[in-house]
Formats: structure tokens, C-alpha cells, sequence
């Protein structure tokens, strides 16, 4: 955390900063970050605007692709053409979260009790500690859950997330994995694990209301309490919240959108700001 801080306050003294974010989304902190640094490009969320980008000079969007060195299992989206549409939650805390035996007990059990289907992503090694690897957690979740869960190792997320089976995703609230979350309209159950993770889940449930917050507690009964809300009980209202905000995030990078435009905007001074270099 003390990393992050001094690289946060040494950003501060670059000419400008580009932000993987849109002004629909976060206007109020980029004002206040301007008063620090008046150059600043929003040009997120940066998956979105590459596909923007490539169905304008191309004609067609991207196949959706995996940043990490984890191997994706394709298998689930087979698994996910077979469930109805907003049935499915997807459960998956990134490349590097690890968690304890018993928080994947917990985890789990919350999940079966909740009666709702998941895809869960359960890396290897990522259950640390002396109370063991899991591994006959998971096994236990796989036979208890049968036709109602499905579990691999890593999954394609912007492929699933897009899956019209998916009705939510409960994830550790990176930042890559929230703006993928709202460009998808997927409501969001968050239990963060570090640096910036806390503050982007209270913004996802007190902010912009597209999910709850479970802060730092892993207990069965909160976690099925809260994946019925998001599935079943508050369904349509968190849809709808996530729908508006997917709206207004997905138009920010449409043509002439605010990120589309502050993208263009730095090419062009990048571009000045090296013919004034060639001119010295």
C-alpha cells in the first residue's frame, strides 16, 4: 500500500496523465485531480474503445482475448449456452487474489445455498495458508452442485461477462474487472482484497448502485444473502442501474464520445509535442 501511495503522489509531477476511465464515470475525481494536474486524458474504458476503434477503421470488433498467462478453459461457455438468459453468476477474484481454506469454505457453501448457478474460477495455488490447498473443498462444491455450477481454472472473463446466461459477477474489484463489468451490464457483488479494490467496491454499491459491497467478510450467510439480492430478489433493479450505466460508459467511447475524443486529443498533442522537438 505504501508502493501505491508513493507512486500515486509521484504521478503528480508528470506534464499529464492518462486515465483508463471515462468522465461519465469518474468527473467529479477528475476535477479534483486536475487542480493537481491540469493535463489530464480520460480515454477509458480501453477495451471498449478498441473496439470502437477497429468496427470504425476495420468493420468489425475484436475477438475477446485474455491479458494474464493463465490458460483459459473455452469449455464453460459451452456450459454457458446451455443455461437461460441472467441465470448464471460468475465468480472470479483475478490473476493474483489469494484467499484461505476457509474463506473458499465459505465461499462455497454460501454459493450452494443460494440455490442460483455459478461459474466459479478456482486457480491453482491461490488457497494459501497451513489449513491446506482446498482442493477437496472444490471437488466437494463440483459434486454437491452438479448441473448448477461449473468450475475451471480461468476462463475468457470478457467473453463471459458478455454471455447473455451471466446476470452477475461476483469479483475482487480490479479495475480492468469492474470497467469490463459495467461496459457488459453486469451487476456486481464485491469483496476486495487490496489497494484500490476497497475504494472501487464502495463506489460499485454507494456511487453508481450497480452491486453491494461485502467488504471483508466472507461468511455463508452473506454471501448467499447477498447473491439472491443480485439474482434473484433486487434483480431487476440492479439490472437496470447497470444497464443506465453501461449506456453512458459505452457512449463515451462511441464516436465523438468524451473518451473518444481525449484519445484523439492526445495523439494529436503527442504529435505536436514531437514536431516541436524535431524543430528545436
Amino acid at each position: 500500500m505504501k508502493l501505491v501511495v508513493k507512486k500515486t503522489r509521484k504521478s503528480l509531477q508528470a506534464d499529464a496523465l492518462i486515465l483508463n476511465t471515462a468522465e461519465e464515470l469518474d468527473g467529479p475525481i477528475l476535477s479534483q485531480i486536475c487542480t493537481k494536474c491540469p493535463r489530464v486524458y480520460a480515454v477509458g474504458p480501453l477495451h471498449a474503445q478498441l473496439n470502437t476503434r477497429l468496427n470504425v477503421k476495420h468493420g468489425e470488433s475484436y475477438d475477446y482475448f485474455s491479458n494474464t498467462l493463465w490458460e483459459v478453459d473455452k469449455s464453460c461457455i459451452f456450459w454457458l449456452n446451455k443455461q437461460p438468459n441472467r441465470s448464471v453468476i460468475y465468480v472470479s477474484f483475478g490473476s493474483i487474489t489469494s484467499m484461505s481454506r476457509e474463506q473458499l469454505l465459505e465461499l462455497c457453501y454460501g454459493l450452494l445455498n443460494s440455490k442460483t448457478k455459478f461459474l466459479f474460477i478456482v486457480r491453482p495455488n491461490s488457497v494459501i495458508g497451513k489449513d491446506g490447498e482446498g482442493e477437496d473443498v472444490v471437488m466437494e462444491l463440483m459434486e454437491k452442485s452438479k448441473d448448477r455450477g461449473y468450475i475451471v481454472n480461468w476462463a475468457p472473463q470478457e467473453a463471459v461477462l458478455n454471455h447473455p446466461a451471466v446476470g452477475g459477477f461476483f469479483t475482487h474489484n480490479g479495475w480492468n474487472s469492474t470497467l469490463e463489468s459495467i461496459v457488459a451490464r453486469v451487476p456486481m457483488i464485491c469483496w476486495p482484497y487490496f489497494t484500490d479494490q476497497h475504494v472501487n467496491s464502495r463506489v460499485v454499491s454507494e456511487v453508481w448502485k450497480i452491486g453491494l459491497d461485502m467488504k471483508d467478510v466472507c461468511d455463508r450467510k452473506i454471501v448467499e444473502k447477498m447473491v439472491n439480492d443480485v439474482m434473484v430478489d433486487r434483480k431487476e433493479e440492479f439490472a437496470k442501474s447497470a444497464s443506465e450505466m453501461a449506456k453512458v460508459t459505452n457512449q463515451s467511447v462511441n464516436v465523438g464520445g468524451s473518451s473518444y475524443s481525449n484519445l484523439d486529443c492526445l495523439v494529436e498533442d503527442i504529435r505536436i509535442m514531437s514536431l516541436k522537438k524535431l524543430t528545436k
